[in-house]
């Protein structure tokens, strides 16, 4: 790394959320820290950082009104966000055509809304109704362009995750399913699929993923004819808030019980996440309140009643936003469960591993890659309700294989899932593309 400190813009969802804008977010303050010039733009601005800014969306009368008068209500956002959709022609025509709105003009002047030039534009998710797909071209021509994938959007003809489904690789078309995050009205995932590529071909992009199941994907992918180099760069995160800690130091600051065995479950609005499998999770619950144990299971990220199923509790938790108060849950737990349908590389499997939390997971997307078989938790099949609860019983009859596993668990995210190492190795790749 030069000793010179380096221009880094930023761009993602929103600034304050859980999972790949929490990847951005941290990056974006690690990069502060080491006196490098950091932006974030956004397509919704929540925090008050001066180093934030939304990027611009051209709002139509209706929607200045609204955001003139009515600025600090709650929601305003929102509601202004599915007024401009209702009031703009363009919004409509690709809302009922089931194309993918790229409409954001915001976008083509990117560079410019950044107080400086920036060496590296730096993109995390770029669906979610906030960008111009279409200036990928001229961005990536400007300056030195990174794409980190935190899913399979942009592969796709509308999904962020395939499932089963192979028609990405040839062209999309019949999907079958156009409800699938980010939903369709109409079957338009050719169309979508071939605009795609038709701006990959004529981008220069420097591809990211977080793991190597991913980046197999890209390969194989319309995404591949704009990749001028690629690299796989694991997630990470402070190890210095995510740690091992006392269990009964954990559960007395969270008025957890002593003599429960606790597991944790952690997604965002967990019981209908599509990606997540809550369902199997009850599945596996019902088994395992046949063994008689007294079990509390915490589902982290809703607030949802109180859940029993047999002698076990499942007790919802809202999202928590202070990361210290998330690492006592994984801290005073002694599994973390993630039974998923789909996923990438969750963090909130690296922040249990890096707590020294053993972990029961679907052998999902990257997931088998954050675990070691045997060493640091258990993979299972997707929507095997009896092998996940087998795994967690296996645990929860053998303390010294669970006190065993959840040292290994926390050494092995050490060395692989801190965030220095996840920041240092991003900012290696930024000089080696500007050194090319």
């Amino acid at each position: 790394m030069s000793e010179s400190a380096l221009r880094i813009l930023q761009v993602s969802t929103v600034d304050s959320a859980g999972g790949a804008e929490k990847i951005a977010w941290d990056l974006f303050t690690s990069y502060r820290t080491l006196q490098h010039r950091s932006w974030l733009a956004v397509g919704t601005k929540r925090s008050g950082d001066a180093d934030v800014f939304p990027i611009s969306r051209n709002p139509n009368l209706f929607s200045r009104i609204i955001l003139s008068r009515f600025s600090r209500l709650p929601y305003v956002t929102y509601v202004n966000r599915k007024i401009e959709t209702l009031t703009d022609p363009a919004h409509i025509y690709n809302y009922l055509a089931g194309h993918e709105n790229f409409d954001y003009p915001g976008t083509w002047r990117l560079l410019d809304s950044a107080p400086e030039l920036p060496d590296i534009l730096h993109c995390h998710n770029l669906h979610g109704g906030y960008f111009d797909l279409r200036a990928l071209p001229s961005l990536s021509h400007q300056v030195p362009t990174v794409l980190t994938l935190h899913d399979a959007w942009l592969l796709a003809g509308h999904c962020a995750h395939s499932f089963d489904c192979e028609r990405w690789k040839t062209g999309c078309g019949n999907c079958p399913d156009p409800t699938i995050y980010p939903a369709i009205r109409r079957d338009a995932t050719a169309y979508n699929w071939q605009r795609k590529a038709e701006i990959y071909k004529q981008s220069r992009l420097c591809v990211v993923t977080p793991c190597r199941w991913l980046m197999d994907k890209v390969d194989q992918s319309i995404l591949k004819s704009g990749v001028v180099v690629s690299r796989v760069i694991p997630n990470g995160v402070d190890l210095k808030i995510f740690h091992p800690r006392d269990q009964t130091e954990a559960r007395e600051d969270l008025g957890l019980p002593h003599d429960a065995k606790i597991l944790l479950f952690a997604a965002n609005g967990i019981r209908k996440n599509i990606w997540k499998d809550y369902r199997t999770l009850q599945s596996a619950l019902a088994k395992i309140a046949k063994a008689r144990a007294k079990i509390l299971c915490i589902a982290l990220g809703e607030t949802a009643p109180l859940e029993r199923i047999g002698d076990v509790e499942i007790r919802f938790i809202p999202y928590q936003k202070d990361p210290e108060q998330v690492a006592r849950y994984y801290q005073a737990a002694d599994l973390y469960l993630h039974p998923a349908r789909a996923d990438t590389f969750p963090t909130t499997i690296i922040e249990a591993l890096s707590c020294g939390t053993p972990v029961v997971a679907s052998a999902v997307g990257g997931i088998s890659e954050q675990i070691e078989e045997g060493k640091t938790g258990f993979l299972v099949p997707a929507g095997d309700a009896p092998a996940l609860s087998g795994r967690i019983l296996d645990l929860l009859a053998d303390e010294g294989l669970r006190a065993r596993m959840g040292r290994q668990a926390a050494e092995n995210a050490a060395r692989r899932f801190g965030l220095e190492r996840m920041v240092g190795e991003y900012l290696a790749f930024y000089e080696e593309m500007m050194n090319k």
